[in-house]
Formats: structure tokens, sequence, C-alpha cells
């Protein structure tokens, strides 16, 4: 049924947003999900419906409308990414979960005890073992507790 859906209204969209959104479309080394959403928003900036976009991008119209929606909500904001020239406005938004435990800084310092010499810590060993290497990071007080498995993993990562 041809004109089923209303037609939604163009996009506003600045000169310079446009340039930053066609060069990141014709970039090489952008991001594909990046591509889409740009592709999206271009568009839709041109009055088309969503369901043209939907159709010549190959796209679900859910998607058109979640980022029309947040090109829409987000126009103040996008004057100041205009100026930084940022794409952060196409990245997802931030997911569920617990905060970071530890810190860079932490995990540096952890790594950097098991680069020493254990015997130098006063340990009658040769080689650091998880369990030894966390009473000695809670001696320095790097931080309050550890469990062993999170030593055991950050030093399984500091080894590539």
């Amino acid at each position: 049924m041809p004109g089923y859906y209303k037609k939604a209204s163009a996009l506003p969209i600045s000169v310079n947003q446009r340039a930053i959104l066609e060069e990141l479309v014709r970039r090489h080394t952008s991001y594909q999900h990046h591509v889409k959403r740009a592709s999206i928003i271009l568009h839709s900036s041109q009055g088309r419906s969503i369901t043209e976009v939907t159709e010549q991008l190959s796209v679900h119209r859910g998607t058109v409308s979640t980022w029309r929606k947040r090109w829409l909500v987000h126009q103040e904001h996008l004057a100041l990414i205009e100026a930084e020239e940022d794409k952060g406005a196409l990245s997802d938004a931030p997911r569920p979960g617990t905060p970071v435990t530890y810190s860079a800084q932490v995990v540096s310092q952890i790594v950097a005890i098991s680069c020493e010499a254990p015997k130098a810590c006063g340990y009658p060993i040769s080689h650091w073992t998880p369990q030894v290497l966390r009473l000695e990071v809670i001696a320095r007080d790097i931080v309050k507790d550890i469990s062993v498995r999170s030593v055991g993993r950050f030093l399984k990562r500091g080894r590539s």
C-alpha cells in the first residue's frame, strides 16, 4: 500500500556535518557500522521516507528510526561535535555491565611487580605465582584486596 506510512520529514543537517558524514562514508578505514549509520542520516536528510531508506540501504526499519531519533535528540550536542570533527555521535550507546574494578594503572603496577625477582622482595621462590604476587600487591598497598584469579588474568593478558 503506497503512502501507508507517514512520510518522515528531512533531517536537519549542516553543510559541515554533511561533508563529515560523506567523508566517513567514502573512507576505506571507517567502521562499517558507522558507515551504515552515516548513510542513514545522509539519506534521511534528503527527505527520503523511512521505507525508502530501508529499501535502499537494506536495513531494518527500526534501525532507520533509531538513528533518525538519535540525530534529532542530539542536535545541540552535534554542534559541538561538528566543531571538533568528532564522529562520536555514531557510536553505540553505553552497554550495561559492571564498571571496571581495577584501573589500568593498577594493572600495570601488578605487571611491573611480576617483572621483579621474588627473591628481591623476600620470597624464597624463583618465579612469581598468582598467590604470592597477590600477597605482595596487597602488602605494597596497591589494592586492598584482589583475587588470585584476577592477578592471574592480568599476567596472562600482559604476555602478548
